[in-house]
């Protein structure tokens, strides 16, 4: 069976609910420890949320440098579908698997709420089957996400298609209202918002599913019309 790995730091605390949100979805789900120096045979990786290495120094700059980080980087490198979600998102800027800095929040203020998402590319691992332009509600749960990046990256990013997501309401400050880019590769994602917490309608919203299945699809875990 197709299996995705959630990687887990000393620090993480969404792994479990990604691991719900795979199986439900008709995936397998097993976790990697930042120590090992393999992902194993998984088909996708995801980098979850919560607080790795306790992000005492700047959320992520400890945690690139585990050992599962070279794995996670030639794993993308090969084309694998990666995710980062929340800090999983900076750990994948710190590391260099993707563009861009996640910075404190306009106003210093930490963020936990629900908000709307405008999909801008269904050219990703994490968005290809959705539509582009649905705007789906999915909840935020961080203090740095405020994504920012040089004039000139920003350049390449709205060139290539690569802001997979956007705020329809900026909650944070960040540049051009993104909550998620996607590699040159469109194979490795980023974004602050979690869609493994809107999977169920009983979490508030079910709107996530299109994009964790969107992971499955291009990892192979089920088919695009299953």
């Amino acid at each position: 069976m197709t299996k995705v790995g959630v990687v887990l730091f000393p620090g993480s605390n969404c792994e479990q609910d990604v691991v719900e949100a795979v199986t439900d979805l008709g995936g397998e789900a097993t976790l990697l420890w930042h120590g090992d120096r393999s992902v194993g045979d998984v088909d996708a990786v995801v980098v979850p949320g919560g607080f790795a290495h306790g992000d005492y120094l700047r959320p992520g700059a400890i945690a690139r440098f585990s050992p599962v980080m070279s794995a996670l980087a030639k794993f993308a490198d090969d084309g694998g579908p990666v995710i980062g979600i929340c800090n999983g998102f900076q750990v994948l800027t710190e590391a260099g698997l993707l563009p861009g800095a996640l910075q404190k929040n306009r106003g210093l203020k930490f963020l936990c709420t629900t908000v709307a998402l405008r999909v801008e590319s269904t050219r990703s691992a994490l968005t290809c089957e959705v539509e582009p332009g649905a705007i789906l509600r999915i909840p935020i749960n961080h203090f740095e996400g405020n994504y920012t990046c040089s004039a000139e990256t920003l350049a390449e990013l709205r060139a290539d298609e690569r802001v997979v997501l956007r705020y329809v309401d900026n909650p944070n400050g960040a540049m051009d209202d993104i909550a998620g880019v996607c590699s040159a590769g469109r194979n490795v994602v980023g974004l602050m918002p979690h869609p493994e917490r809107a999977c169920n309608d009983l979490l508030g919203s079910s709107d996530g599913r299109s994009l964790v299945r969107s992971l499955l699809v291009s990892a192979g875990a089920v088919s695009s019309t299953g």
